[in-house]
């Protein structure tokens, strides 16, 4: 069992305060990824940010506290990563060598492209991001997306609604010269319509390897690996859905983040729950530990926790998507942040005695 102690908190400014959009109306971060690439930190909002030289995907260092920078913001604006709408999570491949990010697929047009940049798994090596592919493209050329990669997440959840909210790239169960890894992505909704569906905790993934031209590719039949329950386990108080898979390699076990938004006549109550296993638990389907807080009880994060990044053997950042919420709670004096703040905590993770 993992308990959690808090030793960091604050908020990224992610633009300009009072940043408007082509409607006039005030942009509002909406940080949903995250992962640390061993140099940067590199977050995502799922929503655009406006500005020809913005993105919705940017990076930062981290101090010695593992806090974000301010000064050090930069946006990653290749033209694959700009055009690219909804990030829901970002991995590093098992090699650590590249970035892959991926949106959220929950939506897409029959009769037109216009939706295409809803679907989108992207990789760049690490530190080069203006080296960006798009794997699994469409094959006509010219046709942007991954609409081959949807057609196989279709095949493969099964539902004619559903929305990607994690990734995480594992080792394979057993090695293999034609796979470097097992791609897995998270699915928090499913159902008929983006109105009628569930909310659920389901990994579908298939091993890939890494081209020589630096894209992916892969090498099986994309397919579900792994699900559980979050209702089943005592302090789980709201229904919720998976928002963030994370792979940890300094002890060979997965994360799985799930959190929940409950619409109430005046208010919204958010949260989000964390839960780990180890990869031959993975394999074998068997249930995953819910992390705790320093006190032993279930660890409930008080902001909707949407990006989830291991920093090293003993931190975890973690990013907060509160949509429209902007409560600060105990992360700042403040009782409100302002729209281009995303909030974060850093939480420091250890073996129970």
């Amino acid at each position: 069992m993992l308990r959690t102690e808090i030793v960091a908190s604050g908020t990224l400014d992610c633009f300009p305060p009072g940043l408007r959009d082509a409607d006039g109306d005030l942009v509002n971060v909406e940080v949903s990824a995250a992962v640390f690439d061993g140099r940067r930190l590199i977050l995502a909002s799922d929503k655009p940010i406006p500005g020809e030289t913005r993105s919705a995907a940017f990076a930062v260092t981290l101090d010695d506290d593992a806090c974000p920078q301010p000064d050090s913001l930069v946006y990653l604006n290749a033209a694959a990563i700009k055009n690219a709408i909804k990030y829901e999570d970002f991995a590093l491949t098992v090699d650590g060598r590249h970035v892959l990010a991926t949106t959220g697929f929950d939506r897409i047009a029959v009769d037109s492209h216009a939706l295409n940049p809803y679907n989108h798994l992207l990789i760049w090596p690490v530190g080069e991001p203006e080296r960006v592919r798009v794997v699994d493209p469409d094959p006509r050329d010219g046709v942007e997306g991954s609409l081959e990669l949807r057609r196989k997440l279709d095949a493969a959840i099964g539902l004619p609604y559903y929305k990607i909210e994690g990734l995480a790239a594992v080792p394979p169960a057993q090695a293999s010269p034609d796979s470097d890894g097992l791609l897995l992505f998270g699915v928090r909704e499913q159902g008929q319509a983006h109105d009628d569906f569930d909310y659920v905790c389901r990994v579908v993934g298939a091993h890939y390897r890494i081209g020589a031209d630096d894209n992916l590719e892969f090498v099986d039949e994309l397919c579900e690996r792994y699900r559980f329950e979050p209702g089943d386990y005592a302090g789980v108080r709201h229904v919720c859905g998976l928002s963030s898979l994370e792979y940890d390699p300094y002890h060979a076990r997965l994360y799985l983040m799930a959190s929940f938004e409950i619409e109430e006549a005046t208010a919204a109550t958010i949260g989000g729950y964390l839960w780990a296993l180890s990869l031959d638990d993975f394999v074998a389907g068997a249930a995953p530990a819910i992390v705790e807080d320093v006190h032993g009880e279930v660890l409930t994060f008080e902001h909707k926790a949407e990006g989830l990044a291991v920093i090293d053997r003993e931190r975890l950042f973690v990013a907060y998507d509160n949509d429209r919420d902007m409560a600060l709670g105990s992360i700042d004096a403040r009782d409100e942040r302002h729209a281009c703040e995303a909030p974060y905590t850093v939480l420091r993770v250890s073996e129970r005695a």
